[in-house]
């Protein structure tokens, strides 16, 4: 019995090649706007946690508030820098992830120039 070649990949016809270019091009603005807009959160998460161990350090009871959910909630410093902490590091962890499938999204969107040699027109 004769084994079979692996099969070519069907060719995309020109109004596929442009939308699968327009798609891929809109995925990578999204995940470059969400991995800045993730990284600037993380940033003032590690401001606040830097302000409020100081607070930690010197009166563990002082009363800070924090959003939560668009309400604003009072508790104690003790009590918000462990969940800020675990906040900001899965904000990290998800920037991880994107960047990851950033990534990923640039190696198919090259492959999809290379493959069909598109070239851009600047205006």
């Amino acid at each position: 019995m004769a084994s079979k070649a692996p099969a070519k990949p069907k060719r995309l016809s020109e109004q596929e090649v442009q939308a699968t270019y327009q798609r891929l091009q809109s995925e990578l603005q999204a995940l470059t706007g969400k991995i800045t807009e993730l990284e600037t959160d993380a940033e003032e998460h590690t401001l606040v946690l830097g302000t409020l161990t100081d607070a930690l350090d010197k009166d563990p009871e002082r009363q800070c508030f924090r959003l939560v959910g668009g309400v604003l909630i009072q508790r104690t410093v003790k009590d918000v820098v462990p969940d800020l902490t675990l906040q900001r590091d899965r904000i990290k962890n998800s920037i991880i992830g994107l960047a990851e499938t950033l990534k990923t999204r640039e190696e198919e969107f090259t492959t999809l120039i290379k493959e069909y040699q598109i070239r851009t027109i600047r205006a």
